[in-house]
């Protein structure tokens, strides 16, 4: 068993000491002995496995075993009809893998591996003490075989070791040994991807949630915690473990601990609510916990935003936030009070709050925000101005939820974008957050920001601001964005600008070299339809400045233009023949 192998730390004496030993035992030819004391005929083999097994709990003399040849006799023993053989055999393979490269090449070469699960699958129903503790040996031995290993453990998973597992715990869920070894390989198996599928064609989640409902000790939780996170990773797993009662479990468990100061019961509220939020990323997990808004699940989720234990807030936006992933619940949620719930939330946190609530909290507003219709329930519910509260974070996460809360909100919300667009406060902090290049989501967000405060607002004060601010050279380096969503954005604001207040934004466009910009974009193969649409578009508009004419005629546009007439895609093709005559006339 793993737990037998732990070394204890030893000094540089006695290191040497050993390593004497060691030799000793190499040169007396002792090992290569063993080797002919292990076959089938020999009476000792049981009593020599059983010495193999104690000298390889020695981290140094497994490598010794392995070249003195004794992997292939061992795992040929693996085939007596003997108990105790087995058990001793068992164990002594279990030891030499342990932690060892070496050993577990051998055993793999040698076949182990699969005569193994075999013996577990034949011996899986028998519960006698004697069985249960050889099946004990087994599991451990192959744990110690693949432990950290993904090329042997997806070896095991291939050789169908998961379904014998899940049914051994099933079986045997009274011994207390051998369902600690099934959950560690559990455990183990479960951060590889390949075995999600397995698992979730097994009753795993029934099993695990039947063995939690029983354990009172917090180690045993602990450990069951630690194969159901992996596993509840998978969508089909999340159904299933939500079927079997798991939500139940989490929901008492917070019940429980929400009041406890000991670190096991902190620990516990913290794995347990994060578990239920995990669950609730999966869409059918999800919807059936929610039932319509009407579910004690999504009820009781609700009653822990106003808790006093920042925990439970966090898990309770989050939760809210999984919620949130389709416009029926938004739309309900919203309709239900919810979005006062979260906004009492962020008021808490305002002052030297706690950064992962108010990025939960963001996050779920976020959400909510995304259905046309909850926009302006919303902006009247005040959560505008609940959000600008945190314009003067410095936390990058909390400055992205921010900002997408904002974008949404003013999504086609004219009154609210000139609202925001002539906030001087909020339009300097989206300038200065256009320039962190650490950050290139908070980067990109405050520019994406930026070009819909001018699109939906369609507000010549608002472009003022925005200029005033020194916020014209962002969208322009904006049109230039790897992706085309962002791009297009900028250019339709700067036409709107163009169109709008093109005199007052002049010389920031001439500074920024957008003329140039715009020469590039049309010139270049790759730009996406829509881009060279909006491009000419925008040319046109800029014809209106002097300084910007001169510009253009300067750069030879007409060669450009007059080429994308026979465009495949027919608006670019319309939109270059009126660009070309435009450039024409005015020429």
């Amino acid at each position: 068993n793993q737990n037998l192998l732990k070394n204890t730390k030893i000094s540089w004496t006695q290191r040497l000491q050993l390593a004497e030993i060691i030799e000793k035992i190499q040169a007396s030819g002792i090992l290569q002995l063993f080797a002919s004391l292990l076959t089938p005929q020999s009476s000792f083999k049981a009593k020599v496995a059983n010495i193999i097994a104690e000298v390889a709990k020695n981290e140094f003399m497994r490598i010794p075993c392995v070249d003195a040849g004794l992997i292939s006799p061992l795992v040929q023993l693996l085939n007596s009809k003997d108990q105790e053989v087995l058990l001793q055999t068992g164990r002594a393979l279990g030891n030499i893998c342990y932690d060892s490269h070496e050993g577990r090449s051998a055993v793999d070469q040698a076949g182990g591996a699969q005569i193994v699960i075999d013996h577990l699958r034949s011996l899986c129903s028998i519960t006698d003490p004697a069985n249960e503790k050889l099946l004990t040996v087994f599991c451990g031995m192959l744990m110690n075989y693949s432990n950290e290993n993904d090329s042997l453990q997806a070896q095991l998973i291939n050789m169908g070791v998961i379904p014998t597992l899940v049914k051994l715990l099933g079986i045997h869920c009274q011994n207390a040994a051998l369902t600690e070894m099934c959950l560690v390989a559990f455990g183990n198996l479960a951060e590889l991807e390949s075995s999600k599928e397995q698992f979730a064609s097994t009753n795993i989640a029934e099993e695990l949630v039947k063995l939690f409902k029983k354990q009172i000790e917090h180690d045993k939780r602990e450990m069951i915690f630690e194969v159901l996170a992996p596993l509840a990773e998978n969508d089909a797993i999340k159904l299933q473990l939500v079927e079997a009662g798991l939500v139940e479990c989490l929901l008492e468990i917070v019940q429980q601990k929400v009041d406890s100061d000991k670190e096991d019961d902190i620990t516990e509220l913290k794995t347990g609510s994060d578990l239920m939020v995990l669950l609730l990323l999966g869409d059918e997990s999800m919807q059936k916990l929610f039932e319509g808004g009407k579910g004690s699940v999504f009820q009781r989720v609700l009653s822990w935003i106003p808790s006093n234990n920042h925990q439970l807030q966090l898990a309770g936006a989050l939760a809210i936030a999984n919620f949130a992933r389709n416009d029926g619940n938004c739309i309900h949620m919203v309709d239900n009070g919810i979005v006062e719930k979260l906004m009492d939330l962020l008021d808490r946190h305002v002052e030297d709050g706690n950064v992962t609530v108010q990025h939960a909290a963001l996050s779920a507003l976020r959400n909510l925000a995304i259905p046309v219709i909850n926009k302006a329930k919303m902006l009247s519910a005040g959560v505008t101005e609940t959000v600008l509260k945190f314009l003067k974070s410095e936390m990058p996460p909390v400055q992205f939820k921010l900002l997408g809360t904002l974008r949404m909100l003013i999504d086609a919300q004219a009154e609210a974008a000139e609202q925001l667009g002539k906030n001087v406060k909020l339009v300097e902090r989206l300038v200065e957050w256009c320039e962190a290049k650490d950050h290139a989501g908070v980067m990109g967000e405050s520019n994406r920001l930026l070009s819909a405060l001018i699109r939906h607002s369609k507000s010549k004060d608002v472009i003022k601001t925005i200029v005033q601010s020194g916020g014209i050279k962002h969208l322009v380096t904006m049109a230039t964005s790897e992706h085309v969503i962002m791009q297009n954005e900028a250019l339709v604001a700067l036409a709107l600008i163009a169109a709008l207040e093109l005199g007052t934004a002049e010389k920031d466009l001439e500074s920024a070299k957008l003329v140039q910009i715009l020469h590039r974009l049309l010139a270049d193969e790759r730009s996406a339809p829509e881009i060279k649409y909006n491009s000419m578009v925008l040319i046109c508009a800029l014809m209106g400045s002097e300084s910007l004419h001169k510009e253009v005629q300067d750069l030879a546009f007409l060669d450009v233009v007059s080429k994308l007439r026979s465009h495949e895609n027919k608006s670019v093709a319309q939109q270059a023949s009126l660009t070309e005559q435009r450039l024409t006339v005015e020429s």
